[in-house]
């Protein structure tokens, strides 16, 4: 006993030590990363990062590649972005590409320059640009807004969102806008598909003002009311508007470019206008620094290579050989960095390209790194840790799961409701902060919250299904279905699913999911609905005339006025002064020589009654005018009307409801 409380003593020191060591390892860390922020100075700035927002089809990844001068949009699956693309333009390439406003400017006369000209020196061959560079990202909006390492920062500097000149916003344009707003991310936004306007006549890779003045008066009508409209639906999003050239006050309007993704008009004001707006605007965000900000994007198997994780590196330094602490869903592991690599300069990192390999790397940029295989298990979307000297392991991996923690109080679930999985954690919080909020659908039509009872990041397999199974055995089936978010379906889960009926709704545009689950509700609600007709009973109140009883025995046929409430088809009728006499059950009701399902109080019209229990049942013997006749209620019935028939009713006819739960002292 003595060895064992000496055992157990010397494991609560080491316990103790290990903390203590913890804490002053993390106080260390602590001061070293102030140390390093407040080292940063606006004399060195980092390359900053745009991403390319906007609805599909719109021209987002065609504008990309004009600014790239290269096609990876016709590699893509019906040529709209599935993976998360970044590309790196270095400062001789930006300057190159906005040469065309230079000169553009300096054919005009007046030099009556704005904001957005001074990075424009008088000199049209020398911008004067401090920037080292631009990182852009291609990418299905959300992703690029998952949060980076509980600093809460988005991953983007400035956004371009792209909108189409003819169809002005759409759906998922509003999303992001929305979104924008949300993170409080500058952007400007590039008004694409102006060669769509009648007889256009392009100037390739023109600065905008250049192509404009070549138009003739009718495309220069044509462009100018559809820019208006465009401008009104902005304005409707409650954001201030105005053409770069007119924008005095940047700091509160937007600036709006047009171009054209296939000519590549306006291209070079579209950077110009981006790198201006972030050197001047932003410089305070983008010192360089050697704190370590990286967002894992992508977890891949690539053949050659094994398993790659596709990084943003936003600020700091990483070399070959670092020993990274990662985030995975089983929680934290400790691996290393095999090697760093990029493709060539300009191009972009999905593209498959020889990758040229490298010793360290400095953000802004878009690398692969290569590791062990347990990197496939790394959850998209969280930050990457670099152990230092004289860091603590358990620190680190503590800090590392905090984004995860982060997430799963965004993820809180509620006991009742739909399975949701996405394909990343930036994914899955768009989704679930879409379905928690609730908003307008499409019609305009209030939409309530969708409850969501589990939710993860990754393909939909058995496991999931089995969990959402549960739903229908806990009487809840509509929630028994799994909203998957650009995610594949294991064969076998469909299979299972199919056998247990548990719906699997995939979509890649967070609209669609909720347009399914709304299409399955309305189903399930309807077959709930007929099924309940039959137990539902709406309240009512008969009088009879006695000067239009038409037939005295079964079918009894007698005419009369509804006092109160709403008399439909099937209403057993009782009469409870007379010992809650049973009449009989509606069979037909008629109004103005009509037959009708519905009466509603105040109208007058003929109701046939038929009673199978007691056929003798007749007029004038057990009852008759003076007797005003019953809606029969119970629990159950209630129970279906404000389950199923709640918009049927009105306030009047609840009232009447507890009138009638007195009469048949309905509990």
């Amino acid at each position: 006993a003595k060895l064992e409380a000496e055992a157990a003593e010397e494991a609560d020191r080491a316990k103790r030590e290990a903390e203590l060591k913890k804490l002053e390892c993390r106080q260390k860390r602590l001061a070293r990363e102030k140390r390093r922020d407040d080292d940063r100075s606006e004399s060195r700035l980092r390359s900053p990062i745009c991403c390319i927002m906007g609805h599909v089809d719109t021209g987002k990844t065609k504008l990309l590649d004009k600014i790239r001068q290269t096609n990876v949009q016709d590699g893509e699956a019906g040529g709209i972005t599935q993976q998360i693309g970044a590309t790196f333009f270095d400062d001789s390439t930006l300057k190159e590409k906005i040469r065309p406003v230079a000169q553009h400017l300096a054919t005009l006369k007046d030099q009556s320059s704005s904001y957005v000209d001074s990075i424009l020196g008088p000199d049209p061959d020398d911008p004067r640009l401090t920037l080292p560079g631009l990182l852009v990202i291609d990418t299905p909006g959300h992703e690029s807004f998952s949060n980076l390492r509980s600093r809460g920062s988005s991953l983007c500097d400035m956004a371009i969102l792209v909108v189409d000149l003819m169809h002005g916003l759409e759906p998922q344009t509003l999303e992001s806008i929305s979104m924008l707003k949300r993170k409080r991310t500058p952007f400007v936004v590039a008004l694409n598909k102006v060669d769509r306007c009648y007889d256009w006549s392009p100037t390739e890779g023109a600065s905008i003002r250049e192509a404009l003045s070549k138009q003739a008066q009718n495309t220069l009508d044509e462009f100018e009311q559809k820019k208006v409209n465009a401008f009104t639906e902005l304005n409707e999003q409650s954001l201030n508007v105005a053409l770069y050239w007119d924008n005095e006050d940047p700091g509160s309007t937007v600036s709006v470019v047009p171009t054209s993704a296939i000519t590549g008009e306006g291209v070079p004001d579209l950077l110009r206008v981006v790198l201006s707006l972030t050197q001047q605007r932003l410089a305070a965000k983008l010192m360089f620094g050697y704190n370590l900000q990286c967002t894992v994007l992508e977890v891949k198997v690539v053949e050659g290579l094994g398993a790659t994780l596709d990084v943003i590196l936003v600020n700091g330094c990483l070399h070959a050989g670092d020993t990274m602490v990662l985030c995975t869903q089983d929680g934290p592991i400790v691996t290393t960095a095999r090697a760093l690599l990029t493709p060539p300069p300009s191009r972009e990192t999905r593209v498959k390209s020889e990758l040229i390999k490298h010793e360290s790397l400095e953000g802004a940029i878009g690398l692969k790194i290569t590791g062990d295989p347990e990197l496939t298990k790394v959850v998209p979307g969280t930050g990457i840790l670099v152990m230092h000297q004289d860091d603590d392991v358990e620190d680190l991996k503590e800090e590392c799961m905090k984004d995860i923690a982060n997430l799963s109080d965004t993820l809180a679930t509620e006991a009742k409701g739909v399975t949701v999985q996405a394909s990343t954690l930036g994914a899955l919080e768009a989704l679930l902060e879409f379905l928690r909020n609730p908003g307008k659908d499409r019609q305009g039509k209030e939409r309530p919250p969708i409850p969501v009872s589990g939710a993860t990041v990754g393909p939909i397999h058995k496991k999931d299904v089995i969990k959402a199974a549960i739903m229908a055995q806990k009487g809840s089936e509509e929630y028994s279905c799994i909203l998957g978010f650009d995610v594949p379906v294991d064969p076998e889960a469909q299979a299972y699913a199919d056998k247990n009926s548990v719906k699997i709704f995939t979509a890649d545009i967070i609209y669609h999911l909720e347009g399914h689950f709304t299409r399955h509700l309305d189903e399930i609600m309807e077959r709930k609905r007929n099924e309940a007709r039959d137990v539902a009973v709406f309240p009512s109140l008969f009088k009879i005339s006695k000067n239009h009883v038409f037939n005295m025995k079964d079918p009894i046929i007698l005419g009369g006025e509804v006092v109160d409430g709403i008399l439909k088809v099937g209403t057993p009728l009782c009469i409870p002064h007379l010992g809650f006499l049973d009449v009989g059950v509606v069979q037909s009701i008629e109004c103005n020589h009509k037959d009708v399902q519905t009466a509603r109080k105040g109208q007058e019209c003929a109701i046939k009654i038929v009673n199978h229990g007691n056929p003798n049942m007749t007029y004038g013997r057990q009852f008759d005018h003076n007797h005003q006749l019953f809606s029969k209620v119970n629990r159950a019935s209630i129970d279906a009307l404000k389950k199923y028939f709640k918009d049927d009713m009105q306030d009047a006819d609840w009232r009447l409801v507890i009138k009638l739960k007195k009469v048949f002292s309905v509990i």
